[in-house]
């Protein structure tokens, strides 16, 4: 097993590197991120796997560097080592997929193949210089899970947008800190602007540059960034260089102080170099080295500390080879790419620096929009591998990108979050979740912990001092206390007032003061962003909204919400527990030998302290539990939307009309904080925040989950609007624990979604959480769901188990009649009622439900009200109705059938042995055909019911009242006019019978049903009489 002590990046797959134009300069310094656009990257295990791997396996295991054969891919690895093994072989040296540039480029011109400049000429250097090239491309090309989820075609030879990159100062580099505002932030208005083919261009005085500082915060899209330069060069579009030789910081930092010599790191890590090695001091510019992650070396430029070397050959500690590299001491003349984070800047002199650039991220909003276009137009961007449902259509992605770039355009808070091209990533992996067929197990907690590993995996916050703290760890403890107090106080706007207070709460020592002064450099600007929003200049919020709630639920979940007393307690229960059996021994028997009464009530005291603390931790978790049911199950958002459709509405924008500025401000809603909570509690998510150094341990979580499970059970069984319920399975689905949903779920009876949009994602949810169930569910209303076929087979383990089962004004097809019919197929059908209304079944449909109705024996009452069927449907359904012998009613309404079949229908009825009421009413029957139904009826007596009209004879019919409460709920849905005509028809047939009878009491129904009709037909617009 790999240490976990401390995260390597050979295991971590968490850096990528991007294309950077290299001229002729000879050392360039990039700051450590590890996004492309966004987008994370193996680092490490893109520069060899005997980088971080030799420090905990034998040489022979690492010794064919990045060229050796690639093991399968074994579920039984941790994901840390897992990549993209679909590239094996050898990678072609040709032009790859067609990618895109934007703000210059180090493509240049192709050099003939076979030539290498003037300097490796033999063949057999040349061949060694291919196989290097190869195996670079090969390793440089894997891609992490994460980003195998947006389909197999996306690699970064496919897409790429440069982020903006602005020519810096020293002077802007090292002001004091003390004038670093929290939303400190270059602009390019006043720094000039450098594409990538001019950063090795001579300075302003004509000197040539021979180093190059790029740096910018945490997500600004550094590295991948320089995994293009090096793709580049290994697919010969960058013949300024003739040799490419990438090291990782964090590899070198793990071998201490161990001596090896330069052309051994070398040889080492790659070993097709290792003949060419004795030409590295004649190649001068034209050998670049590449040196990731600065920050993670110990740099000391004093001679008295780091001595002068020139020797390749000679073995000394990594970090010296490395300072005499830059000093231009050991090889001079060749060119060095370093990448750093901003507090590491000033460890390189700047007289050794010739230019500084910061990558600025995606400061343009059209590199934004241009990004999100490139991305979600992936051609497999709607689809995954072994994911049920269907891919995204073009016109769905195309519908996706217009309204993102509609958001950015406004300048609303997301156009300052996607500055960093981190949070691209983010918002495009947050989209495909939403959209696309989701893979199993992907959650939106796992999302956001895969996003924050991306970023922050094997991160100390100052490798250079003493506590090596892990970043992630820091940012949970400062950034998850502002984030919880915000939710707690139910605000999402901060003062600089208010972040100052979190982040210098209980500062002491200088070593604490040096950590909250690398984090501000580093990585506040990742979290925290100033507020874009009319009226609320000068504050700031966290970059997303979504990302405030997932660290106010990390901060609970690590245990970091303690008072004073609970924190003394805890260690002075420690120590009791510790050493209580020792003192209780000696207590007994001084008990034995001494009259001292008091020692055996001391003893029993002793044992007493640490159940005392047990007790009031877990009123505390009790405490949080019900906090965060309060805060699943508030009234106030009784009316609001799902959380899955407020995250996309936050992403995507709110179309219509905007809150006025000086309107009062509505009530901030937390919904996610408690699905993040269940989220972090899960195996898979807190196996990564392992990795992050944020462990939960396993007693922590299971107590927990038990004070939320006590919680759950009683506030869970309250009858739930349509999208608080889909909240409250929501919170399961985040949660991955079936026993745990099982025994909370087991009370629901009833599952009402009616008017939750039914995506693809939330039949998912609903399945994975309510499928494995076995007890019956006594209705399921799925009314105006916009449920498809594919939505229907993913939910058909919970459709089986109901009684009652609405479908309706789901624009339902033909094609769903198939999935219906094998529904009532099924053995373990248990479907009683079935409410297909407001469907276009046609009667192309109704054939396939037919042939479902012969073979199920738990279906009574089937709807088909206005579902399309004509007089073909109701023929079909008259010559085979007797195959189903135990359907009570069937009703098909408003399906503009005509006498003939209307007749046949009720013929077939009549003889039916189990059917007790047939609706014929709003179809297209005449009054002699309403006549012959009412006289057969009249004979058919004690057979079926057939209601046809508001009357029987000259009274009013029973069922009136259903009639019109089936118009009330459906005539905003049906043809107006239509209902008109079929109103004025039946307030006629009304007025006729009142006319023709003399019995008062019916005269006095007639009247008040009369009063209903011409109410409705009022609604609708039309005459009342």
């Amino acid at each position: 097993m790999l240490s976990r002590g401390r995260p390597s990046l050979a295991c971590t797959g968490t850096r990528k590197w991007e294309g950077v134009c290299v001229g002729s300069v000879h050392t360039i310094l990039l700051q450590g991120n590890r996004i492309e656009g966004g987008v994370p990257t193996p680092w490490a295990l893109i520069f060899s796997p005997a980088m971080r791997l030799s420090h905990h396996l034998p040489r022979a295991f690492w010794g064919p560097g990045p060229g050796r054969a690639l093991q399968p891919a074994d579920e039984s690895i941790p994901f840390v080592m897992h990549w993209n093994w679909a590239l094996k072989g050898q990678c072609p040296l040709g032009p790859p997929r067609a990618f895109v540039r934007r703000y210059g480029s180090s493509v240049g011109s192709v050099p003939p193949a076979g030539r290498h400049g003037q300097l490796f000429q033999s063949i057999s250097t040349a061949e060694a210089i291919q196989r290097h090239r190869r195996n670079l491309a090969e390793w440089f090309s894997r891609l992490p899970r994460e980003e195998r989820q947006f389909g197999p075609t996306f690699a970064l030879d496919t897409v790429h947008v440069d982020p903006v990159i602005c020519e810096s100062t020293p002077d802007e580099l090292l002001r004091p800190s003390s004038e670093l505002a929290l939303d400190h932030q270059p602009s390019p208005a006043r720094l000039p602007t450098l594409a990538l083919s001019q950063l090795f261009d001579p300075d302003a005085c004509g000197r040539r540059v021979q180093t190059v500082v790029l740096y910018g915060t945490v997500g600004t899209g550094k590295s991948t960034l320089v995994r293009k330069m090096v793709l580049d060069w290994c697919h010969g579009r960058l013949p300024a260089f003739e040799l490419l030789i990438p090291f990782s910081c964090e590899d070198l930092s793990s071998l201490g102080s161990a001596p090896a010599s330069l052309c051994q790191l070398v040889a080492q890590r790659y070993i097709p170099l290792k003949e060419i090695l004795p030409l590295m001091a004649a190649a001068g510019s034209r050998l670049l080295f590449v040196f990731h992650g600065l920050e993670r070396l110990n740099l000391d430029f004093r001679l008295a500390g780091t001595g002068l070397c020139s020797d390749p050959e000679k073995p000394e500690a990594p970090a010296t080879i490395v300072v005499n590299l830059l000093r231009k001491y050991m090889l001079p003349e060749a060119s060095i790419l370093v990448t750093t984070r901003p507090s590491a800047v000033g460890r390189i002199p700047s007289k050794y620096v010739g230019r500084y650039g910061e990558i600025c991220g995606f400061s343009d909003t059209n590199l934004q929009k241009l990004y999100f276009q490139l991305r979600l137009n992936q051609p497999d961007c709607g689809h995954s591998a072994g994911a049920a449902g269907v891919s995204a259509t073009p016109a769905q992605r195309d519908n996706l990108v217009e309204m993102l770039s509609r958001n950015l355009e406004g300048h609303h808070q997301i156009t300052t979050a996607c500055f960093l091209p981190s949070y691209c990533w983010l918002v495009c992996a947050t989209l495909h979740f939403l959209h696309a067929p989701t893979p199993a197990g992907q959650t939106l907690t796992s999302i956001y912990t895969s996003f924050l590993r991306l970023n922050f995996s094997g991160e100390m916050l100052d490798s250079s001092g003493p506590s090596q703290l892990s970043l992630m760890a820091y940012a949970a403890r400062t950034m998850g206390k502002l984030a919880y107090e915000g939710v707690s106080s139910r605000k999402t706007y901060f003062s600089e007032e208010d972040v100052r207070s979190c982040l210098e709460a209980g500062l002491r020592a200088e070593e604490e003061f040096q950590l909250l002064h690398v984090f501000r450099w580093d990585a506040l600007r990742f979290f925290l962003a100033p507020c874009v929003e009319p009226g609320r200049r000068g504050t700031f919020v966290f970059t997303v909204p979504a990302m405030q709630e997932y660290l106010a639920a990390l901060y609970i979940v690590l245990g970091l919400r303690k008072t004073t007393l609970q924190r003394v307690g805890k260690d002075v229960a420690e120590l009791v527990g510790r050493v209580g059996e020792d003192v209780g021994l000696v207590l007994g028997i001084l008990a034995k030998l001494l009259p001292m009464k008091a020692l055996p009530l001391l003893f029993n005291l002793l044992k007493v302290v640490p159940r005392v603390f047990g007790r009031v931790m877990g009123k505390n978790r009790e405490a949080v539990a019900q906090a965060m049911m309060l805060e699943m199950f508030r009234e106030e958002d009784y009316n609001n939307d799902d959380v899955l459709d407020q995250m996309g509405a936050s992403i995507l924008g709110m179309e219509g009309p905007r809150r006025h500025p000086d309107e009062a401000p509505e009530d901030e809603v937390f919904e996610l904080f408690p699905m993040f909570m269940g989220g972090l509690l899960s195996a898979q998510n807190r196996a990564v925040l392992a990795q992050l150094g944020c462990p939960i341990k396993n007693m922590d979580a299971l107590e927990n989950a038990q004070a939320i499970k006590k919680k759950l059970g009683k506030m869970g069984r309250q009858v739930l609007p349509p999208s608080e319920l889909f909240d409250h399975l929501f919170f399961h689905y985040e949660f991955q624990n079936q026993r745990f949903s099982a025994e909370v779920l087991s009370s629901l009876c009833q599952l009402n979604l009616a008017g939750v949009r039914m995506t693809p994602l939330k039949c998912t949810v609903v399945a994975a959480v309510l499928g494995s169930g076995k007890h019956a569910l006594s209705e399921v209303n799925l009314a105006s769901c916009q449920l498809d076929s594919a939505g229907l087979r993913t939910l058909m383990p919970v459709l089986l188990r109901a009684r009652k089962l609405g479908l309706q004004l789901n624009s339902l097809g033909p094609e769903a009649c198939r999935d219906l019919r094998d529904l009532l197929l099924h053995h373990q059908c248990q479907v009683a009622t079935l409410r297909l209304s407001n469907n276009p079944l046609t009667a192309e449909g109704v054939a396939l439900l037919l042939e479902g109705l012969a073979g199920n024996t738990s279906l009574t009452h089937l709807s088909l009200l206005h579902t399309g069927l004509g007089d073909q449907g109701l023929q079909l359904l008259a010559a085979q109705l007797d195959r189903n012998q135990r359907l009570q009613e069937l009703n098909v309404a408003y399906n503009g059938a005509g006498d003939a079949a209307a007749l046949a229908l009720a013929q077939a009825a009549w003889k039916h042995p189990s059917l007790e009421l047939l609706h014929l009413y709003f179809n297209e029957l005449s009054s002699e055909g309403r006549q012959v139904l009412r006289d057969s009826g009249s004979a058919a007596a004690g057979r079926a019911q057939v209601v046809a009209s508001l009357t029987e004879g000259t009274a009013v019919s029973k069922y009136w009242a259903v009639i019109l409460r089936e118009i009330q709920r459906n005539f905003h849905n049906w043809d107006q006019g239509r209902v008109r005509r079929h109103l004025g028809l039946l307030l006629r047939d009304l007025e006729d019978n009142r006319g023709a009878t003399l019995n008062p009491w019916h005269k006095a129904q007639l009247l008040r049903v009369e009063g209903e009709v011409r109410a409705l037909l009022e609604q609708l617009g039309g005459p009342g009489s």
